[in-house]
């Protein structure tokens, strides 16, 4: 006999079963990622989804992306060329590759990048129009550079610049000091006036500087984030200045910690694309990425909106409210009979995408899927978390409070491609 409130799905034959090659033709991909590998050890009526941490898996412990990536497999090289052809096409349909996407993007140069752009809006599904909205978007973000980033004292001169005559053009080009006298009284440093360019500069300093603390520990185990290189500092520059410009074109959401896990992945992927000119504007163009991802998410940063029914806590209540729906054993264990508040981990995993929970490469993964949803990454991500907590129930069913919030707070190694054919498994679910 079932055991009682284990859904059914979950003791189907499909999880003891790899899934059938056969039955797949070689241009068409399946439908979703493998089940399970099929070394796995077979599921029982006591263990509807094998413990992620018993099954061989590949290796998910590498915390960089370092490591000497595996061969691609024949799906992935099927799927490969299935998105290089939609790629190639003068206007791409959005549906077709987000249908392939959302099974994970091959990690060949340079394809991930375009495909995210393409997923996230930021070049539009028409190739011909891309050159001028990369010119356009690259060229408005030279400017809020131009004029957020500027010292005080810079926009001072240039004010005492625009108002001088051109005779004395050699004059005030050969200066490197305004004198007192000749600094308005609004824009002196010491002014408290709240036009003042310098009290700006100085309420920003608090989040400038702890923008700069949060960079320089965002994973500090890729030579990428965290080097002696010139080219890692330049790395770090350039997220702190994304999100300084993000902070500061933003007055109601500013920056908050954690801002910075999430832009990680976006400059990372972008800034590896092999062609040169678009590493180049990496810079760029991930500002204006990281500003879709953040529209989406911005009211799980603000304060003032946590108990709103767009806040934190009512998204980690839909969460809650999802596990109980699929397996409502396993939501009576941990928040009736355990005690243990969604809040106490569910809130790193959402807030932050899921980028602490996985090694680096395969949190790029799951955000492949992610960004494909056409209604928005945020349903999807809470049935990835539903997912996560129903791949170990068994470890959580045997546990009380601390054991398990252990476990929750520190989620074992799994397999990314079955993680997320269970997400997609509620998704079929709920249509």
């Amino acid at each position: 006999m079932m055991k009682k409130n284990v859904p059914d799905w979950l003791n189907s034959s499909l999880w003891s079963s790899p899934p059938p090659s056969a039955a797949v033709s070689s241009s068409t991909p399946p439908p979703h990622p493998p089940i399970i590998e099929e070394e796995d050890p077979p599921v029982t009526q006591h263990s509807p989804i094998t413990d992620p941490t018993e099954t061989p898996n590949d290796d998910h412990h590498t915390d960089g992306y370092d490591a000497v990536p595996s061969l691609p497999s024949a799906d992935e090289i099927s799927r490969q060329a299935q998105i290089m052809a939609e790629l190639s096409k003068r206007v791409i349909d959005m549906r077709e590759l987000q249908r392939l996407a959302c099974q994970g993007i091959p990690d060949s140069p340079g394809i991930r990048s375009i495909v995210w752009k393409l997923l996230l809006r930021y070049l539009p599904p028409d190739r011909g129009l891309w050159s001028s909205e990369l010119a356009n978007k690259r060229s408005q973000y030279k400017q809020f550079k131009d004029d957020i980033l500027m010292n005080p004292s810079e926009i001072t001169r240039k004010m005492y610049n625009s108002t001088s005559c051109d005779t004395h053009d050699a004059e005030w080009k050969s200066r490197t000091i305004l004198s007192r006298s000749e600094i308005p009284h609004g824009e002196h440093p010491l002014s408290l006036g709240k036009t003042s360019v310098w009290n700006q500069f100085f309420q920003d300093t608090e989040i400038i500087d702890q923008i700069d603390r949060d960079v320089k520990r965002t994973h500090p185990d890729m030579h990428f984030f965290c080097d002696d290189s010139q080219f890692a500092k330049s790395n770090q520059d350039a997220l702190k200045n994304i999100l300084i410009i993000f902070a500061k074109l933003n007055p109601g959401v500013r920056y908050v910690q954690g801002m910075n896990e999430i832009l990680a992945p976006l400059f990372y992927v972008l800034k590896n694309d092999p062609d040169e000119e678009n590493a180049a504007f990496a810079e760029a163009d991930t500002f204006f990425c990281f500003v879709e991802i953040m529209s989406g998410f911005r009211d799980n940063f603000v304060q003032q909106l946590d108990n709103s029914v767009v806040g934190i806590r009512s998204t980690i209540t839909r969460l809650s409210q999802l596990l109980r729906e699929h397996d409502e054993e396993l939501w009576r264990h941990l928040e009736i009979t355990s005690k243990i508040n969604p809040q106490f981990y569910a809130f790193r995993w959402i807030t932050l995408l899921l980028t602490q929970e996985f090694n680096f490469a395969d949190s790029l993964h799951i955000w492949d899927t992610l960004l494909s949803d056409p209604d928005g990454p945020q349903e999807t991500l809470l049935r990835v978390c539903c997912a996560m907590l129903i791949l170990i129930r068994r470890r959580l069913l045997a546990g009380d409070f601390t054991s398990n919030l252990k476990l929750l707070q520190n989620y074992p190694s799994t397999n990314i491609s079955h993680l997320l054919y269970v997400a997609n498994k509620f998704r079929v679910q709920s249509v």
